[in-house]
C-alpha cells in the first residue's frame, strides 16, 4: 500500500475526508514551492497535487494558466521539480501527485520519467490529456515503479465507460464537478450528489471532487458527499497575488485552515459502497 492509499485509509478510520491542494511548481519560484508543501501540510492539507508547467494547459482556467506561464518564465523543468521533491521528502511524507499533460512526459522519456518520479518521492500521476485507453505506453513504466495512475471522470462520462475506466485506475478517482476548465464555474451540489451515488455503485475506490471549489462553504458541501475535496485555482490565485512577498505564507495558511475546518465540520451523507470481487 502506497502513501496515497495509506492516507485515505487513515482518514476513513478517523471519519475524516481528504483535503487535496493543487499548486503550480515554480510559482512564484521553485524554492517557494518547496517551502509551501510542508507548510500547507501542517495547515491541514492531506495530499498535494503539483502542477507541471506546460505551455498549452487546455484543461486549466486563466488563474492556473497564468501560474504556469510564470513558472515557465522561471525556466522550471521536470528535473527541477524532481530535485525539489527530493528536498521536500527530507521534511515531509505527504502524498504527492504530479498533475500535468503528456507532452512534457513524452519529451522527457516515459521510462526515465517513471524512474525519476519514483526515485524523487512522487506517489501518483494524473495526466490530463492521456485517456486510460491510450495510457499503456506510459503505464508499462509507471505501474512497475509503484506510481498510482489517477483518472479524471467528467460529468459527461457515460456509466459504461466509467466502469472501464475504474478498472484502469489506482490511488483514487478524480471527479470533475463542472464542465469546462478549472476555476471558472461553481459546482452544482445536487449534480455531484447524483454522480457520487452512481460512482459508489460501481467502485470502492476513494472519490475526490475538484474543479470550481473555492470557498469553505463549497468545500463543506462537497466533503459531505465525497472522500476528498480538491482545491486548486483559489489557492493558486492567492499564491499569484502574494508572489514572493511576506504575505504569501500567512495568506496561504489562513485560506487552507478555513477550508480544513469546513471539511471537518461537514455532515457526512451515507452511500452504499460497492465491494468489488477479487480479480
Amino acid at each position: 500500500m502506497g502513501r496515497i492509499e495509506e492516507k485515505f485509509s487513515a482518514l476513513k478510520k478517523e471519519g475524516k475526508k481528504a483535503f487535496i491542494a493543487y499548486i503550480t511548481a515554480g510559482d512564484p519560484d521553485l524554492g517557494t514551492t518547496g517551502v509551501l508543501i510542508p507548510v500547507l501540510e501542517k495547515a491541514g492539507v492531506d495530499i498535494i497535487e503539483i502542477g507541471v508547467p506546460f505551455s498549452d494547459p487546455v484543461a486549466d482556467g486563466p488563474v492556473i494558466q497564468a501560474a504556469s506561464e510564470r513558472a515557465l518564465k522561471n525556466g522550471v523543468t521536470l528535473d527541477d521539480i524532481f530535485t525539489m521533491i527530493i528536498a521536500v521528502r527530507k521534511k515531509s511524507a505527504i502524498p504527492i501527485v504530479l498533475f500535468g499533460y503528456y507532452n512534457p512526459i513524452l519529451n522527457y522519456g516515459n521510462d526515465a520519467f517513471a524512474v525519476s518520479a519514483a526515485a524523487s518521492g512522487v506517489d501518483g500521476i494524473l495526466v490530463v490529456d492521456l485517456p486510460p485507453e491510450e495510457a499503456d505506453e506510459l503505464r508499462r513504466y509507471t505501474d512497475p515503479a509503484g506510481l498510482s495512475f489517477i483518472t479524471l471522470i467528467a460529468p459527461t462520462t457515460g456509466q459504461e465507460r466509467i466502469r472501464k475506466m475504474i478498472g484502469r485506475t489506482s490511488g483514487f478517482l478524480y471527479y470533475i464537478s463542472v464542465t469546462g476548465v478549472t476555476g471558472t464555474t461553481k459546482p452544482v451540489i445536487e449534480d455531484i450528489r447524483s454522480e457520487m451515488k452512481k460512482l459508489r455503485a460501481v467502485t470502492s475506490l476513494p472519490v475526490a471532487v475538484g474543479f470550481g471549489i473555492s470557498t469553505p462553504e463549497q468545500a463543506a458541501s462537497v466533503a459531505a458527499l465525497a472522500d476528498g475535496v480538491v482545491v486548486g485555482s483559489a489557492l493558486v490565485g492567492i499564491i499569484g497575488a502574494a508572489g514572493n512577498s511576506d504575505e504569501l505564507l500567512p495568506a496561504a495558511v489562513s485560506f487552507v485552515e478555513k477550508i480544513r475546518q469546513a471539511i471537518d465540520a461537514a455532515p457526512k451523507e451515507k452511500f452504499l459502497t460497492f465491494q468489488r470481487c477479487k480479480q
